[in-house]
Parts: structure tokens; sequence; C-alpha cells
């Protein structure tokens, strides 16, 4: 076993050694513009950037002409968020949004507020999700976009996008999830979800950084305002060269996940679950954050109460974890998503977020619940807390 062992997988993946393998060629031998109409350096490099394209499209449903190239999920998120809100702001300028979206939609919604936007945000339950009832109660004549994540971040909460794509087509609204952290872990079909736009990014399912996509639905036809203006790349969408060897590495790591999402997903839960049970069996006073039963199979998000989170995964150097989610690992506030499922602020400053993947073996998740059992007592043997609670 390899030290230090990774167990960050919601902030970022390793690349994939047959991710790499497709890769490679595009960097040197086919280093062609796909832009290039005039000669074969542009002709490979657009053969290449066009499968790629169907083996993403085919991984959530959807046909290759939906798919549009991007730098990553942040883009992805603010070309559908304000690229929608500016298409149809004759029609309304109201938008709907959950309360635990990721930062790259919540900021963008901020951001539209400042343009005169109005946007409801949905609570949720104590489990981290979105009842689809409220979605229809916010919904008005004047709402034009819903954006609900199909899963979340930071606590793998799994929301009931089919239900609340149901309801916004139905009501003739536009509904973007952004399903960056899913896409690839469990089933997701833009068809049977209803969505009209999805966001996806490489680095999240074993591809490498700096790529991402924008599923924009064709019929009934989606439309948004671009946010990148230039060569008019991407049907106009968003200009910018692309990058070949990024998009050959995506489209490999979609095709790889859809071969082996059915088996790889149980195995991950079998290891989470051997996680958990490891640590509720050597610690007391634990709570684990969402739903178990609606939830990825690799995310355990658990708090210890009478730590703090920042002191723990100091002492736990030797796996790589996380406070929260990366975006917002610099704050020291407690995590927003935590605080919006009524977690107390003592107990959000208190959780780790632990995000199992590919290559994690049941040697490193024993080793990794052994390393929290210990440096939790260890923490809490200094806390007079823990002490005065133990005598209650």
């Amino acid at each position: 076993m390899k030290i230090p062992v990774y167990m960050d997988h919601h902030s970022t993946t390793p690349v994939d050694p047959r991710v790499l393998q497709a890769m490679l060629p595009y960097f040197a031998e086919h280093f062609g513009n796909a832009a290039s109409k005039s000669h074969s350096f542009g002709w490979r490099a657009e053969e290449a950037v066009e499968e790629a394209r169907e083996q993403v499209a085919r991984l959530i449903g959807a046909s290759a002409k939906e798919i549009v190239w991007t730098s990553g999920a942040t883009e992805s998120d603010n070309l559908a968020v304000k690229g929608v809100a500016q298409f149809h702001q004759g029609k309304g300028r109201h938008l709907v949004a959950s309360s635990i979206e990721h930062k790259a939609v919540l900021d963008s919604m901020h951001a539209l507020e400042r343009q005169g936007f109005e946007v409801t945000y949905l609570p949720v339950d104590a489990n981290g999700l979105v009842n689809p009832d409220s979605v229809r109660d916010a919904i008005r004549p004047e709402t034009i976009l819903v954006s609900v994540m199909h899963a979340n971040n930071e606590v793998g909460t799994v929301q009931p996008i089919e239900a609340i794509g149901r309801i916004t087509r139905e009501k003739g609204v536009l509904f973007h999830t952004d399903a960056v952290q899913s896409a690839g872990k469990i089933p997701f079909d833009v068809e049977r979800a209803n969505v009209d736009l999805a966001s996806l990014s490489a680095h999240k399912m074993y591809g490498p950084k700096g790529v991402g996509a924008l599923y924009i639905r064709r019929r009934p036809r989606a439309r948004l305002v671009a946010q990148i203006d230039g060569g008019g790349h991407e049907r106009g969408y968003r200009s910018g060269t692309l990058n070949v060897p990024g998009i050959v590495g995506f489209g490999k790591a979609a095709e790889i996940s859809l071969a082996e999402m059915a088996s790889e997903a149980p195995r991950l839960l079998a290891l989470r679950e051997r996680l958990r049970r490891a640590i509720e069996a050597g610690l007391d006073r634990t709570r684990v954050n969402g739903s178990l039963e609606h939830r990825l199979p690799g995310n355990l998000n658990v708090s210890f109460e009478y730590v703090e989170g920042e002191a723990l995964m100091l002492a736990m150097k030797d796996v790589a974890v996380s406070s929260g989610s990366a975006c917002t690992s610099a704050s020291l506030e407690p995590s927003y998503v935590l605080r919006a499922m009524g977690v107390p602020d003592e107990m959000a400053h208190s959780s780790l977020r632990f995000g199992l993947g590919r290559f994690n073996t049941e040697e490193e998740v024993d080793y990794a619940a052994r390393l929290a059992v210990e440096k939790v007592r260890r923490l809490r043997e200094m806390s007079p807390l823990y002490e005065e609670a133990q005598t209650r």
C-alpha cells in the first residue's frame, strides 16, 4: 500500500492510465487544430473530437449534436444559467435553484440577481434532499429556469431529478442539472430525467482537468446566449480553440465509465460501508451527513463530535480527505451545504468528507478507518468538552 492514501475523489480523480494512453498521440503526433478544415492535421483532430462527442453523449443518453465542449464544469454552469437567463429574459426574470448547489451555480445566480433577476432558493431536508413539491410551488408564470444538481459534491445526496424534470416539463420551464459528481458513477439519462441542460466535467470521472461539456437539448430546443465570443466554435455556443487531447481523454473516460459503472458502483458502495462501519464501531458521537439511501456509492461525510475537522484533517495527513468541497476549502466558515441541512455549526466544523474511487482498496479503507479512530480519540483526549460530555 502506497502512503499517502488518496480519498478525495469528489475534488478530483487521477487520470486512468487507459485515458492517458488515448490522449498522448494528440500532444505531438496528431497535434492539429480541430477548426483547421484545409488539411489532414485538422481533419484528424476533428475526427477525434467528434468521436469523443459521441462517447460523452452515449454516457448520458444524448445525441452527439447536443454536446458542447467547455473548459470545465464551472464554465458549463455559467453558460447554462447566464445563457438561459439572458436569452429568455423577455419571457420572465425569475429563476429557481436549490440552496446546496455548487458555487458555480450559486454565484451565477447571485450575478444575475445583481442584474435585476429574482432567484428562489429551495430548502433541503435534513438528508439534503429537495422536495419536488417545493419546485412546483416555486414556479411562477415568469419562471424561466430551474437548476437542481443531480448529486451533491459534499454529502453525496442524489436528488429526485426525474420527478423534478416531470414538473418542469409540465410547466414549460427549462431544467438544468449539474451532473458533475454523478455522471459516470451512477446512471444518468437526460431523456428519462427530462433535463434540458446538464453540466459535465472530465476530471471527476478519471479524465484530465480543464475540459468539460454542457448538454443542450435540441428537441424541444433549449436556447441560450453564448458567454464567450470569438470564432463561433461549437455551433456558436462556445468560441475558442478546442483542447483536443483533453477532449479525447474526456471521451475515453466516458467510454470506460459507461462500460464499468455497473461493477464499479457496488464495489465502491461496499468499500464505503466498510469504512463507515469501522468508524462507527471504533468511535461514539459520530454522525453521517446526508441520506445513506439516496447517495453516491463512494461518498462518506462524517461529523466527529468534539473534534475540529481541520485539526483532524491535519492529523490524518497520510490520508487525503477534505473538510468540504474543494471550491470552498480555503474558507473558515462552516459548510453552507451542511448549514442548509440544519447541521449545527459545531457539528459542521467537525465534518470530514471521504471520497472513494476506482483505485482504492480494502487495505486502504481499513488503514483510513484505523487512522481516523486513532486521531479522533487523541484529539478528544485534549477536549474538556468531550470529557464533560462523557460524565453526563
